[in-house]
């Protein structure tokens, strides 16, 4: 592949993953949970199943401990998380999603879903499974954060 065309890959891949975030965020917004940033939602990713803590998702989000705690504040103010004692460490508080925040991520989902149902019907059912299939083989455990 010459780098032209690695670039236009590149390209369309960071066009797509661009996209796909604001739609995904915009879709949660209008299900009613106004005040939502997409750093929110990378957040969230982290935070689901079992909480973290600020450190943790710091390192996740990939940004100082205090943005994280920034936001961490940011998202318990709005009743989206709690803090909790962490089940290990005295010293640590364990950033858990709150019954609304659960609610979010579902929200989050299904906006997902309505923006990958579109791109069935541009390319088909089956290029979009191999699509998450390939690309699942590219990256497959990679941190979902933002590209500061």
């Amino acid at each position: 592949m010459h780098n032209s065309e690695a670039m236009a890959l590149s390209a369309a891949l960071l066009a797509v993953a661009g996209e796909l975030t604001q739609r995904i965020n915009d879709g949660v917004v209008a299900r009613g949970f106004e005040g939502m940033r997409p750093a929110h939602g990378f957040a969230f990713t982290r935070l689901a199943p079992d909480g973290a803590t600020v450190t943790e998702l710091a390192v996740h989000l990939g940004v100082t401990k205090q943005a994280a705690s920034q936001l961490v504040d940011e998202i318990v103010r709005k009743g989206y998380a709690e803090r909790r004692p962490h089940p290990v460490d005295a010293r640590a508080r364990l950033i858990v999603l709150t019954e609304r925040g659960w609610a979010c991520t579902r929200a989050a989902e299904e906006a997902a879903g309505e923006v990958v149902q579109g791109w069935v019907g541009v390319i088909g059912e089956g290029e979009v499974r191999a699509l998450r299939d390939r690309l699942g083989r590219i990256a497959p455990y990679g941190p979902i954060r933002p590209a500061w």
